[in-house]
């Protein structure tokens, strides 16, 4: 059974950092692509960051110089570490992946953690 949890989020005043985690279970998470994804009232989910299995990144433009996503393989965790956040910047960030299975995909998603950036 896959299972990603996420830690790590919270209250931070604007220009502060925090540093998400997903630690991912029943999968290895250095052989897919792992992502994180946001959400803020009324808006849709939307991609910050991905790592592939190769370690290639991409970012939101909306993120990018500011957040950095890693993985420790051995720890089989996935981070998202945030600097110089912004209010628009406030969201429940999810932790994802997927892989095949039988003859089509399946999505995995974590349970979120909430990230408010205010003074």
């Amino acid at each position: 059974q896959v299972q990603l949890v996420e830690s790590g989020g919270g209250l931070v005043q604007p220009g502060g950092s925090l540093r998400l985690s997903c630690a991912a279970s029943g999968i290895a998470a250095s052989i897919y692509t792992m992502g994180w994804y946001r959400q803020a009232p009324g808006k849709q989910r939307e991609l910050v960051a991905r790592i592939s299995s190769g370690g290639s990144t991409i970012y939101a433009d909306s993120v990018k110089g500011r957040f950095t996503i890693s993985r420790d393989n051995a720890k089989n965790t996935v981070y998202l570490q945030m600097n110089t956040l912004k209010p628009e910047d406030t969201a429940v960030y999810y932790c994802h992946t997927h892989r095949a299975v039988g003859g089509g995909e399946a999505n995995y998603w974590g349970q979120g953690t909430q990230v408010t950036v205010s003074s």
